[in-house]
């Protein structure tokens, strides 16, 4: 075999992949360190598996050479082919077991129910005694060292929940309610991910996690409740009036006027996201206005129809707009 010098420090520059924002080897909650301590366990016992059954092959091919009789060459073979693989493997899933129950324990009290669009992400907070939701879109906001109980469901085909940072996956099913729990244990902004096959922009189906001390998530949620905040100026006035004038209020919501669609995302507090179109872009007015105008380009197969004969005046006017909704 050759010896690779640079194989070492080319692995060790590899492994800085392994930390960010959407990364499982880089823990930021609770049930993500359960998860990673699940897999170094695990990968632990498959190395004693490997070393044990490789090494009694190395032993008895090469160094101990001598002839052993049927009934000891049989007991060997049985309790270090059968036997002990047994063993590890049966004590690694029960105690697996043991510690996976977790990731469907109760909440604390807020609940967020989640359902997967076509391609982005319906977003209800539902706070301990609410009698109606705090409706969002393609972002969540969790309070640090709280569990959050999420409602998972799909409004069309099969996604997949999954928040790497924080912890595991589950699927989305049409007309059936799924259960996860998360607890975030480190403030920061995070990235979850559609885990299963959906659709041509599938891979452009992303949200971000915002997670926060308990105190700031109690206020940030108080404003989100809140109607839309526009931001003052002819140009943001005008805007909202073509908001309206194109219909766009019959598919999207937005807290405080006459937009009141369900159809799209809500839109009430679109200027204070992280992203776009669900992970697609930043929310810069030109990116808003670029969005506007080329949806299905940008998300191909998308239901929202580009507006790519609006005037230009008109259409930076509405992103003036929308980017104003605080």
């Amino acid at each position: 075999m050759t010896f690779k010098p640079f194989a070492a420090p080319t692995a060790l520059l590899a492994l800085g992949a392994c930390v960010g924002r959407q990364s499982v080897l880089d823990p930021a909650g609770r049930d993500a360190n359960t998860l990673l301590t699940l897999f170094a366990v695990m990968l632990a016992g498959l190395i004693v598996l490997w070393l044990a059954v490789n090494g009694m092959m190395l032993f008895f091919n090469k160094i101990s050479t001598r002839h052993y009789d049927e009934s000891t060459a049989r007991k060997l073979i049985v309790g270090g082919g059968i036997v002990l693989p047994t063993l590890v493997i049966a004590a690694l899933l029960a105690w697996g077991l043991s510690i996976m129950p977790d990731q469907r324990a109760p909440g604390d009290g807020l609940r967020i129910k989640v359902t997967g669009e076509q391609w982005w992400w319906r977003v209800e907070y539902w706070p301990e005694g609410a009698a109606t939701p705090i409706v969002a879109a393609n972002e969540i906001r969790l309070p640090v060292d709280a569990r959050t109980e999420f409602n998972l469901t799909s409004a069309y085909v099969i996604h997949s929940f999954w928040i790497p940072a924080l912890g595991g996956k589950m699927d989305m099913f049409p007309g059936r309610e799924t259960m996860i729990s998360l607890e975030p244990t480190e403030a920061g902004t995070f990235r979850g991910q559609c885990a299963e096959f959906c659709g041509a922009s599938h891979a452009q189906m992303a949200f971000d996690v915002v997670t926060l001390p308990q105190d700031d998530f109690d206020v940030w949620l108080a404003a989100e409740a809140a109607p839309a905040m526009a931001t003052d100026g002819a140009q943001a006035q005008r805007g909202a009036e073509v908001f309206l004038a194109e219909g766009c209020g019959a598919c999207h919501a937005v807290r405080g006027t006459e937009a009141v669609g369900q159809v799209g995302p809500d839109l009430t507090h679109v200027g204070s996201r992280k992203s776009l179109g669900a992970g697609v872009l930043e929310p810069t007015i030109a990116n808003i206005a670029d969005w506007i105008a080329h949806t299905d380009d940008l998300k191909p197969e998308v239901e929202m129809p580009a507006y790519t004969d609006m005037p230009e005046d008109d259409l930076m006017a509405l992103a003036t707009y929308l980017k104003g909704l605080k």
